[in-house]
C-alpha cells in the first residue's frame, strides 16, 4: 500500500508526490481492460430475437418431437433439428473427431429392480419373515449373498476403514441415526472460489460398503416406509455403459419386521439395540443372526448423443469457453385415461436449447473472438447428468483448456428487466468477469445465493466437480414465486407446453449471455492462467 503523502513531509515534497501518485493510478487505469459491450439492440432486432426463440421453443416442444426421449425418434427428429440450425448458422462440428461429426456418442444402460429375496438364521434355523417386510436391491445385474452374520454399528458413519469387524458381514443400522447432512467442497478446490458450500447427505450405506461391509440391513424407523423406499428403489436407473457398477446389496426392514428378527434371536428389543449405539466405547455387536440376499435388475442399452458444435477462435491454444444446455426429456411421462401424454418439455429445456442457439447467431455474425466458443446439447440430463458426465470424461479438447463454461437451464419464465441469477455464485472464480460484464450491460445482478439452491440439479454441476469453473446465469431464477408456482405444477408434467414459456426474460438472457461469452473469450480482457 502506498503511504498517505500527506503525513511528516515538506509542502514541495508533498505536491510532488501526489504528482506522481496520481500518473500511478492514471497509469494503473489505462492498463486496465475495459469492458466493452455491444449497443443495445433495437426493438426490431429484440423482436428477430424473440420470433427466433419461439421458432425453436414450438419446434423443439411439439408433440411432433415426442417429449425428446433419448434412444426414441425424438432424439432423432431433435438432434437434425438443432444440427441444421447450427450448421446454417455457421458452426463447425465441435466432435474433433472425424468419425463421429457433430454426435458424440453416449451409451446408457438401464436397470430396473426385478427380484429381491431375503431369507435369516439363528443357527440352522430359519427365523420366518412375511415378504412385504423387506427389500433388497442391487447396482449389478445379480447380486447374491449367504449366510453372512449381521452385525449392529452404531450410528458409525462408515469410510473409518473398519474392514476387520466388517468385512463378509451384514452391517444393520438405523434410518433414524443417519448423520447432519455433510458440507459440499466449496468450488471444488478451484483457486479464486468463494466460501459458498451446499450440503448434503451422508450416504451411510456406501460409506459402510466402501468399508467392507457384504451389504447394509436399513431399519426404516425414522421416517421413511418401506413403501416409500420401495416406491423409489423400484425406479429405473441409469449410468453410462462404461462406468464401473459394482454388486454392492442394501436391504431395508419394516420396524415391525425388526422387532420379529431381533425376537427370533432372543437378544435385545429393537429400542435396547438402537439406545446401545450411543453408549460411550460402543463397538460393532454380532446379534447372533446369519442373512442371505438375493437381487437382480433388468438391463437395457440405450445408445444416445450428444451434439457439439464449435466457433473457432482466432488465436489457437488460448482457451476455450463451453455453452451448454442438456436437449433430453421424458417423452410420454402419463398413462391413459389422462388425455395429454407427452412430457413436452418447453421450460424443461427447450427454452435452453433456444437460448444457447440465438446466442451462437450473436457470436457467429459479431466480430470474431480470441478463444474457441464449444457449443453443447447434453442427453440425459433427467437421467442424472449423464450426458455432461460423458462429456466431461471423453471430452472433445482438454477441460483444463475451457476458462468458462455457462450452462443454460428452464429460461423462458419470467418477463424481461429481471435481475439475473447466478447459480454457482461465490463457487468459481467467474464472479468477478460475471459482475464486470452486468455492470457494462447496466443489469442488476440478484442479491443473496437462493439460486444455489439449484447447483446440483444442472449440468454445470457436472463440469464443476471436473475442475471447469461452470455456472448457470439466467433472469428466471430471480422470480422465486414464479419459479416455486413452476417447480409445483408444471415441472416434469405434461403441462410444461410451449404456450406456457415467457420470451421477455429469453431474450434478456439471450443478450447477457452473449456478452458473457464475449468476455471470456477474450484473452486479454480474462487472461485465465488455465487456459493452455
Amino acid at each position: 500500500m502506498i503511504p498517505n503523502p500527506g503525513f511528516g513531509v515538506a509542502p514541495r515534497l508533498r505536491k510532488l508526490l501526489s504528482g506522481m501518485l496520481a500518473r500511478i493510478l492514471i497509469a494503473k487505469i489505462a492498463l486496465a481492460p475495459v469492458v466493452t459491450v455491444a449497443a443495445a439492440p433495437t426493438k426490431r432486432q429484440l423482436a428477430l430475437i424473440e420470433a427466433q426463440l419461439r421458432q425453436h421453443v414450438n419446434t423443439l416442444a411439439s408433440d411432433e418431437f415426442g417429449g425428446r426421449e433419448p434412444g426414441t425418434p425424438g432424439e432423432t427428429l431433435t438432434l437434425r433439428y438443432l444440427a441444421r440450425e447450427w450448421f446454417d448458422i455457421g458452426l463447425e462440428s465441435g466432435t474433433n473427431d472425424p468419425g463421429n461429426a457433430w454426435f458424440a456418442p453416449v451409451e446408457l444402460v438401464e436397470r430396473e429392480p426385478q427380484g429381491s429375496r431375503a431369507q435369516f438364521f439363528r443357527g440352522k434355523r430359519r427365523v420366518p419373515l412375511a415378504d412385504t417386510g423387506f427389500f433388497v436391491v442391487t447396482s449389478g445385474l445379480r447380486s447374491l449373498i449367504e449366510n453372512a452374520p449381521l452385525v449392529y454399528v452404531g450410528k458409525t458413519a462408515g469410510g473409518d476403514g473398519a474392514r476387520t469387524e466388517l468385512a463378509g458381514r451384514v452391517a444393520v443400522i438405523f434410518d433414524s441415526e443417519s448423520p447432519p447432512a455433510e458440507p459440499a467442497k466449496s468450488g471444488s478446490g478451484m483457486p479464486g472460489s468463494g466460501k459458498t458450500a451446499l450440503s448434503r447427505p451422508v450416504d451411510r450405506a456406501g460409506k459402510l460398503l466402501e468399508s467392507g461391509a457384504a451389504a447394509v440391513l436399513t431399519v426404516l424407523d425414522g421416517d421413511r416406509t418401506l413403501e416409500d423406499v420401495m416406491a423409489r428403489r423400484r425406479r429405473a436407473g441409469y449410468a453410462l455403459s462404461g462406468e464401473r457398477i459394482g454388486g454392492d446389496i442394501e436391504a431395508f426392514v419394516s420396524p415391525e419386521a425388526a422387532r420379529q428378527l431381533l425376537a427370533g434371536a432372543g437378544g435385545p428389543d429393537l429400542a435396547s439395540l438402537r439406545a446401545s449405539g450411543g453408549a460411550p466405547g460402543f463397538s460393532a455387536k454380532p446379534l447372533g443372526l446369519t442373512a442371505s440376499f438375493e437381487a437382480t435388475n433388468r438391463e437395457i442399452r440405450i445408445k444416445t448423443h450428444n451434439l457439439i458444435g464449435k466457433i473457432e477462435g482466432r488465436r489457437p491454444g488460448s482457451g476455450a469457453v463451453v455453452l451448454m444446455a442438456h436437449w433430453d426429456h421424458f417423452g410420454k411421462c402419463a398413462q391413459p385415461p389422462a388425455v395429454d401424454l407427452i412430457c413436452n418439455g418447453a421450460v424443461d429445456n427447450a427454452s435452453g436449447l433456444s437460448v444457447i442457439t440465438e446466442v451462437a447467431r450473436q457470436l457467429s455474425s459479431g466480430k470474431p473472438l480470441d478463444r474457441d466458443v464449444y457449443l453443447v446439447a447434453t442427453t440425459g440430463e433427467e437421467l442424472g447428468l449423464l450426458g455432461a458426465l460423458a462429456f466431461a470424461e471423453n471430452p472433445p479438447l482438454p477441460l483444463a483448456s475451457v476458462v468458462a463454461a455457462f450452462n443454460v437451464d428452464s429460461t423462458g419464465l419470467v418477463p424481461e428487466g429481471l435481475p439475473v441469477s447466478v447459480v454457482g455464485q461465490g463457487m468459481t472464480p467467474l464472479d468477478e468477469g460475471i459482475a464486470k460484464v452486468l455492470k457494462a450491460m447496466k443489469r442488476k445482478l440478484a442479491p443473496g445465493e437462493a439460486a444455489n439452491a439449484f447447483a446440483r440439479r444442472q449440468d454445470s454441476w457436472v463440469l464443476m466437480q471436473h475442475d471447469v469453473p461452470s455456472v448457470m446465469v439466467s433472469t428466471s431464477y430471480s422470480d422465486p414465486a414464479r419459479l416455486q408456482a413452476f417447480m409445483e405444477n408444471v415441472y416434469h408434467r405434461p403441462a410444461d407446453e410451449a404456450s406456457r414459456v415467457v420470451y421477455g426474460g429469453m431474450v434478456d438472457d439471450v443478450l447477457v449471455q452473449a456478452e458473457l461469452v464475449r468476455f471470456f473469450a477474450d484473452s486479454k480482457a480474462w487472461p485465465a492462467a488455465g487456459a493452455k
